[in-house]
């Protein structure tokens, strides 16, 4: 099953409701504001990312630069306890099933959580398209 984090404020967030929806596809929604992520939680999307807490961690907020932590001496633990405490920091949405994760949206890279058969079926369209 896909799921979708979102905060409600984020226009990134819409898009990426709006796109599944448009496409079809089933989906779990979580308001990141209402239901915050646990710790465990938080280490399950870790093992999905590619560059560790900082595809997670949003460093354009207002409370990445007002907690005044030297951010690169901080233990992985350490940063969980502080997405944990302050949820704010996870950048949204996040788009995730068992095998892949996205941060933020993408219109090409959400293109991935497409059915295998969908994206067969847009690609030969895109090269019949081409051809003629």
């Amino acid at each position: 099953m896909l799921n979708l984090i979102v905060a409600p404020s984020s226009s990134s967030s819409r898009l990426a409701r709006k796109w599944l929806i448009d496409h079809g596809i089933e989906f779990k929604e979580r308001n990141l504001a209402r239901r915050p992520l646990g710790a465990d939680e938080i280490k399950k999307l870790l093992r999905l990312t590619e560059n560790g807490t900082m595809d997670l961690i949003s460093t354009r907020c207002n409370t990445y630069h007002q907690l005044k932590v030297n951010w690169d001496e901080l233990t992985v633990s350490q940063l969980i306890d502080l997405m944990v405490k302050h949820p704010e920091l996870i950048r949204r949405p996040l788009l995730f099933n068992d095998q892949q994760l996205q941060v933020g949206f993408s219109e090409d890279d959400i293109r991935s959580f497409l059915p295998r058969q969908v994206r067969r079926k847009h690609l030969k369209a895109l090269m019949s398209a081409e051809a003629d």
